[in-house]
């Protein structure tokens, strides 16, 4: 994703090009301009990037520098932070000795970075400063040569959500204590001196200018410090007997005779899912070497809300989607059943297409790509109900009307109708993966495109989908669905490895049938199934899209079936669906309401005070 953030507003002498920019929601506050044509969020960064503005925005927005601290009433909070900060960089040794600049370096900047850490009720439980170095000013290959750092993406977190609801498992969170700190840098680097460093005796005499610190750890703000901080985790936990893959290079399983334990990691948050005895292990051995601040059972992370029910685990974003509503000024909407209206077969009426040569383009005061990011980050973690509708939206970002505006809104509706819907991983459940994969055939017919949208489900609940426009024009319902199930078969390959490899470093057994995918075109599965018959209507498809899902086949990795278009889950990803249809398939996903399953939760309980009382 490329984005821009200028340090100035935009210029009159740009204003004939104010169309191609947006004002950030915060702009009042970081001065953020986004430029609409160049953003793309295939690695999910901008959708993040948002999402951290609408949950750190507020009517008492951080401060961005010390004295803005020293006006604040709380300040004497911010003082304790900046205090512990410098503990603890002295703790864990990073600075080297003060020095002359050598020749031909340039010292990295530093600034201080303030932020109070709120939990899932965005009450504030911390305040945290940090010292940074302004990292952009570091040169490839003399001040760092790899960053690339793994992370744990969102599927497999909800893969291990699943088989901890199905395997009735324990989940712990743990977070490292300035974890970046732990890693040693490979290169030399040099800081500017920051406050509060005494200068030595034989350098006093010198302008602080000229001299500079030595960097001895990875301090935040170093591109490499995501990188020497998971090494160093990386290390360590194989040396303890854990085991990892390319595959998820970001889980760490370990067996034992009586259990095992699975460390997942997202930088410095550690989820550790398995059997009581294991996760207490993992846990003492991780105070042993890290500085760790232990969270208890799993309830906020990343961003979503989870619940522990007896009957299974509930994940949802609701205080997200309220803050979300809020900040668009849509949280007193009047509510509607579903993410999007239904669109006119005639294309001039379609109120999804293009900016016309007469129509206006939104200006740069309308938040339209800011929407369009938070709408994203709930569309990849929680709710795959409003995936294709943010997807077709999304198209847009470059040229924005009111038309797509109000399609926006109408998504903003939906969630506030919905707020507190979310996904159910049911406990003792049979943890097989199951597949539905479609097509929306011209579903772009301003550009001749199709959708591709399918689903992945474990126990009955989602873990995997994907709405997306597909790149190649397909000529036909049965090319479209071709395409769709490749697209499908590609992403099973990568689920069965994930999925097969953590069971079995974990010691549960499983059954290595293929994995069933549903798609309802029968002209489709019966060529994939019978090979493929060069004809008229097939002659222009590309062998490679039967190639690949037969060799799938042959091998018993993928068992493409048919299923009727009104059981096919995957319509929710591919077109504007009915009311009746759409609720249908919602729950056929395993999206259920937080208040149903409180209440599922109240009644078991009443039921066992019940059954108590009748034997007492």
């Amino acid at each position: 994703m490329v984005f821009e953030e200028p340090e100035k507003e935009i210029r009159p002498e740009d204003e004939h090009d104010t169309e191609k920019f947006e004002i950030s929601i915060n702009f009042a506050q970081n001065g953020k301009v986004w430029t609409r044509n160049e953003i793309e969020d295939d690695d999910g960064i901008f959708s993040f990037s948002v999402y951290k503005e609408i949950d750190h925005e507020s009517d008492d927005p951080d401060p961005e520098t010390i004295s803005e601290c020293l006006k604040r009433p709380d300040w004497e909070k911010w003082k304790m932070a900046i205090q512990a900060e410098l503990l603890s960089l002295n703790k864990r040794s990073v600075f080297g000795p003060i020095v002359t600049t050598p020749e031909n370096t340039k010292p990295v900047g530093h600034k201080w970075v303030f932020v109070r850490k709120r939990n899932e009720k965005n009450e504030v439980t911390r305040y945290k400063a940090r010292l940074v170095a302004q990292g952009f000013s570091q040169r490839p290959g003399i001040d760092y040569e790899e960053t690339y750092s793994p992370v744990m993406d969102a599927i497999t977190f909800r893969f291990l959500m699943s088989l901890a609801a199905s395997q009735n498992l324990e989940m712990y969170l743990m977070d490292v204590v300035t974890a970046y700190l732990y890693g040693s840098l490979e290169n030399e680097i040099y800081m500017k001196i920051p406050e509060g460093l005494k200068m030595p005796e034989d350098l006093k005499s010198k302008a602080k200018e000229i001299c500079s610190v030595r960097l001895q750890r990875s301090l935040y703000g170093l591109k490499q410090s995501g990188r020497m901080w998971y090494n160093r985790l990386s290390e360590y936990l194989l040396s303890k007997d854990y085991v990892n893959n390319a595959i998820c290079p970001c889980v760490f399983i370990k067996k034992s005779s009586s259990g095992f334990v699975i460390i997942a990691v997202y930088v410095d948050d550690l989820n550790m899912i398995g059997t009581q005895k294991e996760i207490d292990d993992a846990r003492t051995h991780m105070k042993e070497e890290f500085e760790m601040k232990d969270l208890g059972k799993t309830k906020f992370c990343l961003g979503l809300q989870i619940e522990h029910f007896q009957d299974g685990i509930f994940v949802h974003q609701s205080n997200y989607t309220k803050r979300v509503l809020k900040r668009f000024y849509m949280d007193k909407a009047t509510p509607l059943s579903t993410p999007m209206v239904n669109r006119s077969l005639d294309v001039e009426k379609d109120p999804f297409r293009p900016c016309e040569d007469n129509e206006e383009v939104l200006g740069p005061e309308v938040p339209y790509m800011s929407a369009i990011g938070g709408l994203m980050y709930l569309a990849n973690c929680t709710r795959p109900d409003i995936a294709f509708a943010t997807n077709l939206l999304a198209r847009y970002s470059s040229s924005p009307t009111r038309r797509h505006w109000n399609g926006i809104k109408h998504i903003f509706r939906y969630l506030q109708g919905s707020i507190d819907l979310g996904l159910f991983y049911p406990k003792n459940s049979k943890c097989v993966l199951v597949g539905f994969a479609d097509a929306g055939y011209l579903s772009d017919p301003h550009k001749a495109r199709s959708q591709t949208g399918y689903v992945f489900t474990i126990g009955g609940t989602a873990v995997s989908w994907r709405s997306q426009k597909q790149t190649l024009v397909a000529t036909s319902s049965n090319y479209a669905e071709t395409i769709a199930l490749h697209e499908a078969c590609r992403e099973c390959v990568w689920l069965r490895s994930m999925t097969h490899h953590i069971q079995e470093s974990s010691g549960i057994v499983i059954e290595k049938e293929p994995t069933k995918i549903f798609e309802d075109n029968s002209a489709c599965v019966t060529q994939l199934k019978e090979g493929y018959i060069k004809s008229d209507r097939t002659k222009h498809i590309p062998p490679r899209f039967f190639s690949y899902t037969q060799e799938l086949q042959k091998n018993q990795e993928v068992d493409i079936e048919y299923i009727r278009s009104s059981d096919n889950a995957a319509d929710l990803f591919t077109k504007a669906l009915p009311t009746t249809v759409f609720k249908k398939h919602v729950h056929s996903i395993g999206m259920r309401r937080l208040q149903t399953c409180e209440k599922k939760r109240l009644y078991l309980f009443q039921g066992e005070i019940m059954l108590r009382y009748s034997f007492s």
